[in-house]
């Protein structure tokens, strides 16, 4: 089977990990930006860090015949230091351009607080500015819906933004409805010990359907799988799923989403 895999942070895996992806049938990914493992002290190390996202990390990629695409901004985890984060923005749009860049992404909130707010909206601003695609990371735990709610409403705000160009990733059950109910695209996101098993994740899509919808490993730095979405795929096809209903899942919603920007090809 052919599978996108649209959420995964590779500068954080080894090349196994892409061997056994091109092996299992993942040729296509996209790595969001996200925080170092530590937090950097300044806009250079952001430019290194951008400059790995793309022009190192899809040459490695290509090595193993898989296409590699990024996305630009500050992650929430890093949106407390206002400072940083004024430098950061402003080197932002010099990479947009970039031949494998997707769009903005992954912006978001992390524990919901005034400056990651006051930094997302600046960060969907440069999105609107750019018609640039988004990718949003949602909060955990008992901060999800708050998170949520939030991070829809300062879209909602800005009213150059299609919330069909939009996907709020690590989505949940009490969390999945509202987000496809007000025109966004949801990622739900396959983890080990967090976020949705592969047998939740199915659930979900027997749920609410299989429009608009993207299933992820979203494999980082901690305990997480580049492989998680061929299980899920299983679970779909141990409970009757047909084949076509797995490609949807897994191949053409997140072509759909993506062939959003015209840089993207599967």
């Amino acid at each position: 089977m052919r599978i996108i895999e649209p959420h995964i942070h590779m500068v954080s895996r080894t090349t196994d990990d892409y061997r056994a992806m091109a092996i299992a049938g993942i040729h296509t990914v996209t790595e969001p930006a996200f925080w170092a493992g530590f937090d950097r002290g300044s806009a250079s190390g952001f430019r290194d860090y951008f400059h790995q996202l793309t022009v190192a990390e899809p040459a490695r990629a290509a090595r193993y015949g898989i296409r590699h695409y990024c996305w630009i901004c500050l992650n929430p985890k890093e949106a407390e230091d206002l400072r940083l984060a004024d430098d950061v923005l402003q080197i932002i749009p010099d990479y947009l351009d970039r031949p494998t860049v997707l769009g903005v992404g992954e912006i978001g909130l992390n524990k919901n607080s005034r400056n990651e707010l006051s930094v997302l909206e600046r960060q969907i601003a440069i999105a609107a500015d750019h018609n640039q695609l988004i990718l949003v990371h949602t909060p955990h735990l008992e901060d999800k819906r708050k998170g949520t709610r939030l991070i829809m409403d300062a879209i909602r705000n800005e009213r150059r933004i299609d919330p069909g160009r939009v996907v709020i990733d690590h989505g949940e059950e009490h969390t999945v409805g509202e987000i496809l109910d007000r025109g966004f695209w949801v990622g739900l996101t396959l983890y080990p010990t967090s976020k949705c098993s592969p047998e939740r994740a199915v659930d979900l899509l027997e749920i609410h359907g299989m429009n608009r919808i993207w299933l992820n490993s979203a494999a980082d730095w901690g305990v997480s799988d580049p492989l998680a979405t061929l299980k899920a795929a299983e679970e779909m096809r141990r409970r009757g799923h047909p084949q076509s209903a797995i490609d949807k899942v897994f191949y053409d919603n997140p072509r759909t989403f993506l062939s959003q920007c015209p840089k993207f090809a599967a």
